[in-house]
Order: C-alpha cells, then structure tokens, then sequence
C-alpha cells in the first residue's frame, strides 16, 4: 500500500510517500522537507505562531512537488502527526490532511509523532542508497530522545508499549538548546554543543548527573540547566581567559554533555537489565548526538539500533511509516472529527 504523510508537528513541514510491504519493510518514493531553522534563529527559539504560517505558505507546494495527483490517486490512505506537538503547527497538517481525506475519499489515519520516531529506524536511506541497515529486534527497550520528549518504552511488538519512564521537567534536547543559549551559542543550540564539545574536555567541570541514583526510570534535565547556569555565573567566559586553566566554552560544553548522556545511558542500560529486550532502539532528534551513539553501543552488551542520521529529524517518512503499522490493524480515524492533541500520549 502507498501512503501519503504529513509532518507539522514543530518548523518543519515534510511531506514523504512510501510504499509499504510489511511493518518491517517499506520503500520511501519521495521524501520533501522545508526547515524553518534559519527563520527562528532570528528569535532564538520557535514561534509557534511563525512556524504554522511558514506551513501554511509550503504544505501545497511540497505536495506538488511530492507529485501527488491531485485527485489523490495511488495514494492508498493519508497519515499526519496528530501529536505531540505545537498546537497551532500541529493544526496546519491535520486540517491538510483532514480535507485531502474527505476530499480524495480517503482512509485517515492520525499518528503519534513519537510512534513516527520509533518508526524512523525502519527507514532505508535516501542519501546513503544501499547501506547497510540493521533493524530491531522485538522486545526492544526504546529511548526516545528529543527536543520536546525523553521517555524510555518497553516496545514489545509493533504499537505495543508499556512507558517506563519520561522526563520530569525539561526534555534532553530542550536542555541542550537552553544551555546552549546560556553560553552564547546560535539556535538551533543542541548540534552546536556537540561540535564544541569533540574538543573540549570531559571532565573539566563536574556538572550534577540528575536522578542518577533514583530508582525509577524517570529523567530530570532543569537541575543540569541550572547547574551550568550557576557555573557560569561564577566563571564568565572571557576572551583573555581562553588559554589560562579555567575550562574553556568547549570544556563547559563537553562537561554538560557527559553529564547529560550519562544519564541517558545508564537509565537505559538499567532498563536492558531489568526487561531483558532483544534489543536496543534510540531514536528523535538527540539520537544524531554523535557522543551518544558511541556511548551506547560501548556501553550495553545487546544490539542498539538507531536511524540514519538523515531521519532523525522530524520528517514525514516516518509519520507515513508508523501509519503503515496503525493501517494494518485497521485503525483509521473519521477525517471530520480528527483534531491536533499537543499532549497525545504513546503509552
């Protein structure tokens, strides 16, 4: 079956079409993604408002651009990101998909944005043709790692989950971003730590590991934000000081980003202990942490899988790619009554 997928759950609007043979398998026809990056590094942050006008301004473009007839023929049932997300951004897909659904007398089927992530693993790359792929095995312990979610899942079959544990305050990727911006650094923050950090050092300061010693599989990121605030309010950055003993804007970022992985590597190697999976998924936007994807394959003993670089991000192919799973169980929604759920949850 060919799926047609609609991404707004944030800034970026993506459209994708796949053709999908089982839950495990499927091939990605055409991929289209329109960032809005450079628009909210004006403000340092998204505006939700700015970002559904900039996908309102692109949706139709992007579809016709995908190549999608405009009466919708090949096209075998539409998914859109229902949720989580920015409910103004979220807003614009749903309503697109809503009317091409009644209006192509089409099944709708409306997808958890961090289903789409759990998804994201399966995709074949487009950058990459023929590279390897390794796919999961199932159960698998999941650690979904993004910008607005970190949560760690027991996946026991394809949309089967049991939620062990979620952030309590600030996301991963959300603290990367805000710290980020405590030390000057350009929106979007999380990608540029990580570049500082490959030549800082690790262990110059020794930034809190949150929750660490809890005994549960919750996280807790605002502490570590407000560690490195503190930090630097009693060690200002300087010009003058680069080169002296005092740890540097690439140290502060390595230290930040040790203390942040620790966390989420060991939380889930408790998990892998307690569970028992078959294996290991990592996925959202912080899975592209190129430290991160180091440390947990060093650090477990089972296989960890993660997409290729190029999805994960938010993208549509993995909204069309989790429609796929909910499609094959029947689960289509009444495209009247469908409506954005910023809080939606997985489990």
């Amino acid at each position: 079956m060919r799926i047609l997928g609609l991404e707004t759950s944030c800034d970026e609007t993506s459209v994708a079409i796949i053709e999908s043979r089982d839950n495990r398998s499927f091939v990605i026809e055409k991929s289209l993604i329109a960032s809005q990056a450079a628009k909210h590094a004006e403000y340092g942050g998204v505006i939700p408002e700015v970002a559904a006008r900039c996908h309102v301004e692109v949706m139709f473009p992007l579809l016709e651009a995908a190549g999608v007839s405009r009466d919708g023929s090949g096209i075998d049932f539409i998914a859109v990101t229902a949720g989580p997300g920015l409910v103004p951004a979220l807003r614009i897909g749903v309503e697109a998909a809503k009317a091409l659904a009644f209006a192509w007398q089409k099944p709708l089927i409306a997808v958890n944005h961090m289903e789409g992530h759990l998804a994201s693993v399966f995709s074949p790359s487009i950058k990459e043709p023929g590279a390897t792929q390794i796919l999961p095995e199932l159960p698998a312990i999941c650690l979904l790692v993004s910008g607005g979610h970190t949560e760690l899942l027991l996946m026991k079959d394809f949309c089967e989950y049991e939620l062990l544990g979620k952030t309590r305050d600030d996301a991963a990727g959300e603290a990367f971003d805000k710290v980020a911006k405590l030390l000057g650094l350009q929106y979007p923050g999380g990608p540029e730590i990580s570049r500082r950090a490959l030549s800082g050092n690790r262990t110059a300061v020794n930034f809190p590991r949150p929750m660490l010693d809890s005994y549960d599989f919750d996280f807790s990121f605002s502490g570590l934000k407000t560690a490195v605030a503190v930090y630097l309010k009693k060690n200002p950055i300087t010009p003058s000081l680069h080169h002296s003993t005092t740890p540097s804007l690439e140290d502060i970022c390595a230290s930040f980003e040790q203390a942040a992985i620790d966390v989420l590597v060991e939380k889930t190697r408790r998990a892998v202990e307690k569970f028992q999976p078959k294996s290991v998924i990592v996925s959202g936007g912080v899975s592209a942490n190129t430290f991160l994807r180091q440390e947990m394959k060093n650090k477990l003993s089972l296989p960890v899988v993660f997409p290729f670089i190029e999805f994960t991000g938010d993208n549509a192919a993995m909204i069309a790619a989790a429609g796929a799973w909910r499609a094959a169980r029947n689960e289509s929604v009444d495209s009247l009554r469908v409506e954005a759920d910023p809080n939606l949850r997985l489990a």
